[in-house]
């Protein structure tokens, strides 16, 4: 019995390039009390897991719990940028309308269905009757 000596496994090498501009990370509110939270169940040996997990430091918690004291993390959450107009009161009026039609429709719908059942109860006791058939 021979032995083929196996293929050898070519790896080819890392990118040497570096990117010309790091990003930073951006934590959301959400992210950071529920960070939070998570930190503040956690016995003394999980902390450190639980950092190494999201790839955070201790600073990072700091920081975070500090705004949380200073309600900063509940403005985090709002959006920025300008406010959106309102809505001006001639398309208010339409969406109104609209609604209002809607439910106008909806009742006639309902209407019509009734009266097709009633109709079909009629054309059955006529024939009953024509039939001979008592009831």
């Amino acid at each position: 019995m021979s032995k083929k000596n196996p293929q050898p496994v070519v790896v080819p090498p890392p990118d040497p390039e570096v990117d010309s501009k790091p990003t930073r990370r951006r934590f959301t509110a959400a992210y950071k009390l529920k960070l939070l939270e998570e930190a503040d169940e956690c016995s003394e040996g999980q902390l450190g897991a639980l950092l190494r997990r999201e790839g955070l430091y201790s600073s990072h918690l700091s920081t975070w719990r500090r705004q949380r004291a200073e309600g900063a993390l509940q403005a985090l959450g709002k959006k920025r940028g300008r406010k959106a107009k309102p809505r001006d009161k001639e398309k208010e009026q339409l969406a109104r309308e609209n609604a209002r039609l809607r439910r106008k429709l909806e009742q006639a719908e309902k209407i019509i269905e009734i009266q097709k059942k009633v109709s079909a109860l009629l054309e059955a006791a006529e024939r009953d009757d024509e039939n001979g058939e008592s009831r």
